[in-house]
């Protein structure tokens, strides 16, 4: 519980990296990681065994109910009451033992994936940033240099625009003197 509670407690990024890469680089922790593995496959073994004495142990108690018996001996009560209790409790404590090595290894490996990635995500940032900063850079510039064309192409269509309609006027103010000085009226022209 005290590995665990090291694990989880809260260090700043540089102190959990150092002592993350020291779990998982040193060569004394690797031997011991081992010599804990081994205890663990014996502790899985006693799971395995205090499970079969609970059940042995239980089936004796209602056995021992459906003849009768024990209600007569308060001796015999107390001692099968114990070895029950015995037997529950070493299955609960080699089980717990268990889970916890399960935990233990997960939250280690979680750790360490954690680590990495945000090492990996500092990595990306400070290229990103920099390269970031550049292209970013050059899109203002296109930008700028599209929206100046933009602008130049509608004020170049505005200045065509006013010649046409001033051509417009022009023709019609043509067209209608030449009408009035020939005398002849055409009707395509609407006013």
């Amino acid at each position: 519980m005290v590995t665990f509670c090291v694990l989880v407690f809260p260090l700043p990024h540089t102190v959990r990296k150092k002592l993350f890469r020291f779990f998982s680089q040193s060569p004394t922790i690797a031997k011991l990681a081992y010599g804990v593995k081994i205890a663990f496959i014996f502790v899985a073994i006693l799971f395995v065994d205090a499970v079969q004495r609970m059940w042995r142990v239980t089936a004796e108690v209602d056995l021992a109910k459906s003849s009768g018996t024990m209600a007569q001996d308060v001796r015999g009560e107390t001692n099968i009451a114990a070895r029950k209790f015995y037997a529950q409790r070493n299955t609960y404590l080699t089980g717990f033992c268990l889970f916890l090595s399960l935990v233990l290894t997960r939250t280690f490996y979680i750790l360490l994936d954690l680590i990495h990635t945000q090492e990996e995500y500092a990595k990306l940032k400070n290229s990103t940033g920099k390269s970031a900063g550049a292209d970013q850079t050059k899109e203002i510039e296109e930008l700028k240099k599209k929206l100046a064309a933009a602008e130049a192409k509608a004020k170049d269509y505005d200045i065509v625009k006013k010649q046409a309609e001033q051509n417009a006027k022009e023709y019609d103010r043509l067209a209608t003197e030449y009408n009035q000085k020939t005398g002849s009226i055409s009707d395509k022209r609407k006013d």
